[in-house]
């Protein structure tokens, strides 16, 4: 038979009156108990330290080294740690008390039994003591670390377990809800159905402080008989739960004859992993958009051409809850003028001379239910700007020569590598879109201001190149290397791809040379002898590591992991170098 030694919490800690109140919430919060036993010198109780003790102090607002004495409570309900078990089994079903103290033979405190103490008392009475301790310890971490809200009633109905994602969702206090009625304090959950269906349940949609939430209700059975329920509250990402269930419900639908237009509409092809990068900041930059990625809000990339704005666009899409339906790119620059809002809106059957029988589709009717990417946004007229913002506003459009409003249900994620607000200023681009687009801003730098990026970038173009080339080039010369290192790139990424690819391909040996470079990166060399040549590599890698120690405010170990070296060769740079900071 399990003792009741086996489920208390041991004390492990001394607690005198002449604790500090930062020394009591230390231990609190550690601990994750909700008293403190108060022992004399003598190591016997003298009473307890509750956490409404502790909102006494705050309230009074003593400094943290105000020892707790006057705000012991000294009336305290102990028990013998030889306790019959069973005894202990009448005492938890019926006591509203939460936790108690445990005292031996010579009065002297040994623990404490906690709420989960109790809770998993009754639970496990017939286990040995190491699957207690166990499942102990699981539960208590699954509660801890639940995604969602999780809550379990005994067979009163009182709540004897709760996660903190759901006291945060419904903003309660644990103290406030353990052990109370459900109905009454969490009114909302309607766990009491479950008492008389006998049956688990599925809520509808419920909503709080503008989050939708679902609720799955869980009845525990024993001998035939409910003896207590599971609440799993799922509020978390629900937003792209729903998006899946609508666009499982079009892949299944297929006689639909928007979906086989759908179908044949584009899809992203780029991941995050295809934007390879070393740089802190763009790093820093990819988690941001892998986040905003799972939103719904409109996206405005900008970034100066050749930068990787398209693949961000498509890595965005990849990891939203829209990746399964498609991804359409317009290039708002590339398509006439006239043919733009046909190209974004269709038209119907003899709409304008020319005009295909039975019309057209837009590519606002091929990108619902997933992503429209606008590139050079800023090279649209000012009339179509208009009528885009009407369609981002409103979910609708009519298309050209049609009368019949077209509900949509797009994504807009915005490219662009012009100055819009200065575009605003001058009346070339409206002010109410460009607020609309400019919901989440990212910001992509140009290769220039990302050094490391550059000798990372050559040695991934090296492996790509000889994979679709056919090369077997296995480096670049030293010469060489400083001299892209020392270009300014305003081609960028996409410039840089394509001086890999020519270098490459004229490269005789095994290594890239001077000579395999395109002549007009050349020329800014000719009038400099080789020998000075070695101060370039030196310049950026100064520049570099100055960066990186100001982004991590002097922080050695932060700055040699993001530069990947070690610290050793960090503090010898930086000696090199002569950097104060």
């Amino acid at each position: 038979m399990l003792q009741f030694k086996d489920i208390i919490t041991l004390v492990d800690c001394i607690v005198t009156e002449e604790t500090t109140l930062k020394e009591a919430i230390g231990l609190m919060y550690r601990k994750k108990w909700n008293l403190l036993p108060v022992s004399d010198s003598a190591g016997k109780l003298v009473g307890v330290f509750t956490r409404s003790s502790l909102s006494h102090m705050v309230l009074d607002e003593c400094p943290l080294t105000s020892p707790i004495k006057k705000y012991i409570k000294k009336q305290v309900e102990t028990l013998p740690i030889d306790t019959p078990y069973e005894k202990i089994e009448m005492i938890v079903k019926n006591s509203p008390v939460g936790t108690g103290v445990i005292i031996d033979e010579q009065d002297l405190v040994v623990g404490i039994l906690t709420k989960t103490d109790m809770v998993m008392s009754l639970l496990q009475t017939s286990q040995e003591l190491q699957t207690i301790k166990i499942l102990k310890r699981t539960l208590e971490t699954v509660l801890d670390h639940a995604f969602d809200g999780i809550v379990m009633t005994d067979e009163k109905k009182n709540i004897q377990m709760v996660s903190p994602p759901l006291l945060e969702l419904f903003n309660l206090q644990l103290e406030t809800v353990l052990y109370q009625p459900a109905s009454k304090v969490l009114p909302q959950l309607h766990l009491e159905n479950v008492y008389e269906s006998e049956t688990a349940e599925v809520s509808g949609f419920l909503e709080i402080n503008g989050i939708k939430y679902i609720v799955h209700r869980i009845p525990i059975m024993e001998d035939g008989k409910v003896i207590g329920a599971i609440g799993k509250v799922v509020f978390r990402q629900l937003n792209e739960v729903s998006e899946l269930f609508k666009k499982l419900q079009k892949a299944e639908n297929k006689a639909d004859f928007y979906h086989r237009q759908f179908q044949k509409s584009e899809s992203a092809r780029f991941t995050w992993d295809h934007l390879s990068t070393v740089d802190p900041y763009m790093e820093k930059l990819k988690k941001s958009a892998a986040k905003a990625a799972k939103g719904r809000s409109t996206i405005l990339i900008r970034g100066e051409s050749g930068t990787g704005k398209e693949l961000f666009a498509h890595a965005i899409h990849n990891s939203s809850a829209r990746n399964l339906g498609k991804f359409i790119v317009v290039n708002c620059a590339a398509i006439p003028e006239d043919l733009l809002e046909s190209e974004f809106f269709g038209y119907d059957e003899g709409a304008f001379t020319g005009a295909r029988q039975k019309g057209k589709l837009g590519k606002f009717d091929l990108a619902n239910g997933g992503t429209l990417f606008l590139d050079e946004i800023g090279d649209m007229s000012l009339a179509l700007q208009a009528k885009l913002l009407r369609v981002l506003q409103e979910r609708e459009f009519y298309r050209v020569g049609g009368t019949v409003r077209i509900q949509v249900d797009v994504r807009i994620i915005a490219a662009t590598n012009r100055n819009l607000e200065e575009m605003v200023k001058g009346g070339l681009f409206r002010e109410d879109l460009y607020y609309r687009l400019n919901v989440i801003s990212l910001n992509i730098p140009p290769l220039r201001e990302r050094i490391y990026d550059i000798d990372h970038l050559v040695g991934q173009f090296m492996i790509e190149m000889n994979k679709i080339l056919g090369t077997s080039i296995t480096g670049i010369e030293d010469l060489a290397r400083e001299i892209l290192l020392d270009y300014n790139w305003p081609g960028n990424v996409r410039e840089l791809r394509n001086v890999m690819e020519r270098a490459m391909t004229f490269a005789e040996s095994g290594k890239i040379k001077f000579e395999d470079l395109p002549d007009y990166l050349l020329k800014q060399v000719t009038s400099k002898e080789p020998a000075h040549n070695v101060s370039l590599v030196e310049t950026a890698e100064r520049e570099a590591i100055k960066k990186v120690l100001v982004q991590v405010q002097g922080n050695k170990v932060r700055a040699a992991k993001l530069l990947g070296i070690s610290r050793s060769g960090l503090y010898e740079k930086i000696k090199k170098y002569k950097l104060s900071i």
